[in-house]
């Protein structure tokens, strides 16, 4: 298996602050024998999402740096074969995303951290713990829900996730995971509380009050004021990810 390659679009951002998002290609788009173009996959609104706060950030500040900068991965054999058409369709679709990196399943990771990634977004909880245990911040794309807005880049995090020593801790337990949180609460911070175009929520599946509380807390603690926190205290959680409708969720992999 080849090398790792990576290619920068004319959309890279050269801002040190930028905060650097990677997604799988297979999640973005979905790719069909014989089409010119990829459809719209999973992710696509989340990509979108994306621009939208970056563009309203801009809109209030035409020299901000604080920004979403997106990288797209290709990892599936497929679409490593399909460079140029991943490549065309993102810009056919209007995407901004400023680097494409093509590697093998075996050394992906290896390219996140080359590129600085400060978060990994797949649908795959085996890549997603690959590259967790090697340091890099990962959230799981929601698939379950019903289709995210494309106005609003929706964030959750499991409570549970967060207050067990054993598994939340280790989100924050690397330098650049506390930085990652930190510029996260920062973006958020850079909007009113009224009309956002981010909005960051709290769910405890088990536990009462004092679990939703406690969770409320390890994130504070990083800079980061959840808007929204819900504790369902043993009820199902499929209802309420239909209401809230996350483009990604901040959970345990492993389990």
């Amino acid at each position: 298996m080849t090398a790792s390659i990576c290619a920068a679009s004319d959309t890279r951002k050269n801002a040190e602050h930028t905060v650097v998002v990677a997604i799988t290609s297979h999640s973005v788009f979905e790719s069909r024998d014989g089409d010119d173009v990829f459809g719209a996959g999973l992710a696509f609104p989340l990509l979108q999402a994306l621009q939208r706060v970056n563009e309203q950030l801009l809109e209030g500040n035409p020299d901000e740096s604080l920004l979403f900068d997106v990288v797209l991965v290709t990892t599936d054999r497929k679409q490593q074969q399909q460079r140029s058409l991943i490549m065309s369709s993102t810009t056919h679709h209007g995407l901004d995303v400023s680097r494409f990196c093509f590697s093998c399943e075996e050394d992906f990771v290896e390219s996140l951290q080359t590129n600085a990634v400060d978060l990994f977004l797949s649908t795959d909880r085996k890549e997603l713990l690959q590259a967790s245990e090697q340091g890099v911040v990962s959230a799981l794309l929601e698939t379950h829900s019903a289709s995210p807005p494309l106005e609003q880049l929706r964030i959750l995090f499991c409570g549970d996730f967060l207050i067990q020593p054993d598994a939340g801790l280790k989100l924050a337990g690397a330098q650049s995971a506390k930085g990652f949180l930190s510029r996260l609460g920062e973006v958020r911070r850079r909007f009113s509380v009224q009309d956002s175009p981010l909005s960051i929520t709290v769910l405890t599946s088990r536990g009462g009050r004092e679990s939703c509380g406690s969770a409320i807390c390890v994130l504070r603690s990083f800079g980061i004021n959840a808007d929204e926190a819900y504790c369902l205290a043993g009820a199902p959680r499929a209802p309420i990810l239909n209401v809230l409708q996350p483009h990604f969720i901040f959970m345990s992999f492993d389990g």
